[in-house]
């Protein structure tokens, strides 16, 4: 990335209107290539545009300046999240109601607990005060739970969060139910191969031994499995 560019983001970071208005121009091409993924999906296209410009700026104020990776490869994942969170929310919900709100009670059910208690909850304890079966919660825990690691990198450079979106607890937490139901839907291999190191933080050769396969046949894995998940979240 130039030093031009990368002056330009650092102003507009800062607030400065014209800086903001020139890197938008500078990307509108980049804002249109994610919108045109969106295109049939019942919004117009004046409005999947303004969704994109909206996720194009959260991308600009989130950029991290000395990261050293590219500013587009930053933008793209937060301008389709923007428009993939406006779908989910306005359109077909994606994530069953039931799972979502039964969530979310755990959720608030835990921060109670743990206030009151002064320490984490035990299951039992949780059963008691949502009442839900200990199986129930073990379940709704598994759906809901945060990888071990969003941000560490598949093979081509790309994380699990790049194909979430940023919002608030409960938009964080219904993307991580959707992302583990992308994740069980995946083939057996691709499916272990992603639980093993993003949920349980194994290396590549760890994993690769844990499944038989070459480091190479992991990173291939990851990969199909990136790629899958992005058609499964985007749908």
């Amino acid at each position: 990335m130039s030093a031009e560019t990368l002056s330009l983001l650092e102003m507009a970071q800062q607030g400065n209107e014209e800086a903001c208005e020139r890197v938008l121009r500078e990307n509108t091409g980049l804002i249109w290539s994610v919108v045109r993924r969106f295109f049939g999906r019942g919004v117009e296209t004046d409005d999947l545009y303004q969704l994109g410009c909206l996720g194009f700026f959260k991308a600009v104020k989130g950029f991290d300046l000395t990261y050293g990776t590219q500013f587009s490869t930053y933008a793209v994942p937060k301008i389709a999240g923007e428009i993939r969170r406006f779908l989910r929310d306005d359109g077909p919900v994606k994530v069953e109601r039931s799972v979502r709100e039964r969530a979310l009670a755990v959720c608030g059910a835990r921060d109670r607990l743990r206030a009151a208690l002064g320490r984490e909850p035990a299951l039992s304890e949780l059963a008691e005060e949502t009442g839900f079966a200990v199986e129930e919660l073990a379940e709704l825990e598994l759906a809901a739970a945060a990888p071990e690691s969003l941000q560490q990198e598949f093979g081509d450079g790309l994380a699990l969060e790049d194909i979430l979106s940023s919002g608030t607890t409960e938009e964080g937490m219904v993307e991580r139910i959707a992302l583990r139901a992308g994740i069980d839907a995946l083939p057996r291999q691709e499916k272990l191969t992603v639980l093993l190191r993003f949920y349980k933080g194994l290396t590549q050769d760890q994993t690769a031994r844990v499944l038989g396969v070459s480091q190479v046949q992991v990173s291939r894995l990851e990969r199909r499995a990136l790629q899958n998940l992005k058609k499964e979240l985007e749908a």
